[in-house]
């Protein structure tokens, strides 16, 4: 039976100088399990994970990160830093009176628990990442530079994420079009890397395809209809800074370069995925193994695309509850 949204508790507390929007699910007493988002998602994007671990005994908070849904979204990029996201993070932590709780995060959501992990391991009894291994790194040209090298002979999204305003009032005036049209091309039925070959100077909406009409056989139309809603909230401003803030973040994360965490990580990815496809280098799992020398496993599911968790739930589920009983057998149950 699905748990339905009676069973979960939204808060919204202030968490480091921001409203924060944070989802709860399951028994107090509970492991806390933190799940942290991508873009374009918000904290309903983990809900059949919240489902499944919940009922397994675990304590589940989602929160909606910095800039989207319902918390908060401050419009300069400078806000969206490591330092910054970092801070929510441990102020989530201590909102919920929690010491340690595990990480699983997704797409820039992945970036946020493995920066964490490595500044602030005290906080962290283990790491589950899905589909980004590590943030992409190239230590000699900050990224934006790199992409923009990239975009005069290909369309590439993040380029046109850039500029302050074109990108911003496209997607807000069609977040329908737009979401439907980009989880459709993210998902395993897509090759991303279609868009990708388009000519520069067209807007992403010219750059996504057609999708087919919902529903498809992992999202309903019901389930679609709560990212648009809360898009047409918050607008996409506050997820574009997330991109827009990625020189800073490579600025900051130098601090922590060469450096290793002994967190225990787990890593879960598809064989669709545009990101370890095109951004991670030929060997992506070596860099997240670089970071994560306690790296203790790596699944693969197949089919699935970028929206790996939506996709096949019941296979991320499954790796989760194992990736968690394995983590307290290996620490003696101790968090």
């Amino acid at each position: 039976m699905k748990t339905s949204d009676v069973e979960r508790n939204h808060h919204q507390a202030e968490i480091n100088g921001i409203n924060m929007h944070v989802v709860e699910q399951g028994q107090e007493q509970g492991i806390p399990v933190i799940f942290c988002h991508g873009f374009p998602h918000t904290w309903y994007s983990w809900s059949r994970q919240m489902d499944a671990l919940s009922g397994c005994g675990y304590r589940c908070f989602a929160p909606d990160m910095r800039g989207m849904g319902l918390t908060d979204a401050p419009t300069d990029s400078n806000c969206y830093g490591v330092d910054s996201i970092t801070a929510d993070l441990l102020g989530l932590l201590d909102h919920f009176r929690l010491e340690q709780a595990v990480f699983v995060g997704l797409d820039f959501g992945a970036f946020a628990v493995y920066d964490l992990a490595m500044q602030f391991p005290e906080r962290v009894s283990c790491i589950i990442g899905l589909e980004n291994p590590a943030a992409p790194h190239n230590p000699e040209v900050p990224p934006l530079t790199e992409y923009a090298a990239l975009a005069e002979r290909n369309f590439l999204h993040i380029e046109y994420f850039r500029p302050v305003g074109p990108a911003d009032r496209d997607l807000n005036a069609a977040p329908r079009e737009f979401l439907h049209k980009v989880f459709f091309a993210l998902s395993g039925a897509y090759d991303f890397s279609e868009v990708m070959a388009k000519p520069p100077g067209i807007t992403y909406l010219e750059a996504l395809p057609e999708a087919p009409p919902l529903p498809w056989n992992w999202l309903s139309e019901e389930d679609f209809e709560r990212y648009v809603s809360a898009y047409e909230h918050s607008g996409f401003t506050g997820g574009l800074n997330w991109y827009r803030s990625m020189d800073l973040k490579w600025q900051q994360r130098k601090a922590f370069e060469g450096r290793q965490s002994a967190v225990p990580a787990y890593f879960i990815g598809s064989e669709r995925d545009v990101d370890l496809e095109h951004f991670h280098g030929d060997d992506p799992i070596s860099l997240m193994r670089a970071q994560f020398p306690d790296l203790r496993r790596v699944e693969m599911i197949p089919e699935a695309g970028h929206l790996v968790q939506l996709e096949n739930s019941s296979a991320v589920n499954g790796y989760l509850i194992e990736f968690l009983k394995e983590h307290a057998a290996l620490t003696s149950g101790t968090y």
